[in-house]
């Protein structure tokens, strides 16, 4: 699951601001300004853009390069005489600098309360990630541009599939992505781990399909409304589509899911008995509601967060997600969720401009969690699904994975199958894995684009050796 991108990730938008009035004009500051500030021992670079548009007005935003980010809106710019003031509410943040020279600015970010030193030089260097795993063709195996439709809905989704060389049958692997729109790549934070993944198996004789998720890439479908098992019904119709390949063993088809993936593949199972096996890659085997509680504590505290102001968060994060849980209709939810929070901010005697800053804060974690998907994930109890899965799984997960922690879920996962009587299953927790399976330092997500790894190479053997022993690939 991606994590509900903290820190600094935005949606793109572009908006006009404020004019200023200054003896500099926005011709002076135009153009992109770079520097770094230090968060959880990290160089984190950030890139403000600033151009100048009618009527004495700029459009500014803010790319944070090392997340992944790119045009994250900002607010009001202020030029007076030579100090720079550029504000951020949709971050709760705040660059304000002096201008020292045509090319050098020195000022302090502030965020949540902390306060970053942050020089910033004119220009910003071309962006460039080494991603020495991602594979180079010409590839030892057959790739084919695919379509399969989605019967329920009625709709196509688009996917590449892999093929070995050789007449096959060959044995196959739907890969399934995590949360949040994904391409057939589950590319994330400048990252293919799909990619990486579909070439390994693929060069060890084993077939794999991945697809765009609907209303991505090249599928089709909504996206907006969509739920896990909505997922579920297009993960179906990739298997569907397998068995009627040809090149592919109807007997030899699994599924391996990422994160959210990790929850689609039981439900899948659960009712399909075509499915040959199961790789669950930082699966769930706990409630979302327990997964994104503990998410959330492990996260504010990586980042250095006083202990106040994450019990704090998370207090208020839990009140939010059980009145989702148990409210069904949006509407009166935003309705009843914002009457709540005015009513417990008023008991804190914050100054109004305080206040304003923490309803601004709420109001937007109740515009992303208020949706079908965030309800379903919260109160979806994996088990259920697990207990009926009668496959042969295996489960991985990196011992410091923040998103999904290995002590909560890999036992989970384990007890439910054998509850369901399958004792054909493997968990492994992986040492300084994160959970894009990359070796880490601390797990923290604001690593994940600074690690050149996509994917452990150990866990890649562990998925391909499973895989061709379960089902007999030579």
């Amino acid at each position: 699951m991606k994590i509900n991108r903290t820190a600094l990730i935005a949606t793109f938008l572009l908006i006009s601001v404020g004019a200023a009035t200054a003896q500099k004009s926005f011709k002076d500051i135009e153009g992109a300004w770079s520097g770094s500030i230090s968060e959880s021992g990290n160089a984190l670079r950030l890139v403000f853009n600033f151009t100048p548009a009618e009527a004495d007005t700029v459009k500014a935003t803010l790319d944070s390069p090392d997340q992944g980010a790119i045009g994250i809106p900002l607010g009001r710019v202020t030029l007076a005489d030579d100090t720079l003031i550029v504000d951020a509410p949709m971050l709760k943040g705040q660059y304000k600098g002096a201008i020292a020279n045509d090319t050098t600015i020195t000022g302090v970010w502030t965020q949540l309360g902390k306060k970053y030193p942050l020089e910033l030089k004119r220009g910003a260097r071309p962006i460039t990630y080494n991603r020495p795993q991602e594979p180079v063709p010409p590839y030892p195996y057959k790739e084919e541009e695919v379509t399969f439709r989605n019967k329920i809905e009625n709709f196509d989704l688009a996917g590449t599939l892999t093929l070995p060389e050789g007449n096959g049958p060959f044995a196959a692997v739907v890969m399934i992505t995590g949360s949040g729109p994904e391409d057939r790549n589950e590319t994330v934070f400048n990252h293919k781990p799909f990619l990486v993944i579909a070439d390994y198996l693929t060069r060890n004789g084993i077939a794999v399909l991945r697809y765009d998720e609907r209303g991505c890439g090249k599928s089709k479908g909504n996206y907006a409304n969509a739920t896990s098992l909505s997922f579920a019904d297009d993960a179906a119709a990739a298997v569907a589509y397998l068995l009627g390949r040809p090149e592919i063993n109807p007997e030899k088809i699994g599924l391996a899911g990422h994160s959210e993936g990790g929850l689609i593949a039981p439900i899948v199972a659960s009712k399909n008995k075509n499915i040959a096996f199961i790789v669950s890659l930082a699966g769930t085997g706990v409630r979302g509601y327990d997964i994104i509680m503990k998410q959330t504590r492990d996260i504010l505290a990586a980042s250095g967060l006083p202990e106040k102001e994450i019990e704090e968060t998370v207090a208020t994060n839990g009140k939010l997600f059980e009145m989702i849980m148990a409210e069904p209709d949006q509407r009166k939810l935003a309705k009843d969720a914002m009457e709540w929070r005015g009513k417990d901010l008023d008991k804190k005697g914050l100054t109004p401009e305080a206040r304003k800053e923490q309803m601004a804060s709420f109001i937007q974690g109740l515009v992303s969690a208020n949706n079908p998907w965030m309800r379903y994930f919260l109160i979806t109890d994996p088990a259920p699904f697990w207990s009926e899965v009668k496959c042969p799984v295996l489960a991985l997960n990196g011992e410091k994975d923040m998103q999904v922690n290995y002590e909560v879920n890999l036992p989970a996962i384990k007890a439910a199958l054998k509850k369901g009587g399958n004792k054909k299953v493997m968990t492994v927790s992986l040492p300084m894995l994160n959970h894009l399976f990359q070796h880490c330092t601390t797990g923290a997500p604001a690593e994940y684009v600074t690690i050149e790894e996509t994917f452990s190479p150990e866990a890649l053997e562990i998925i391909a050796k499973w895989i061709k022993k379960t089902v007999k690939v030579k």
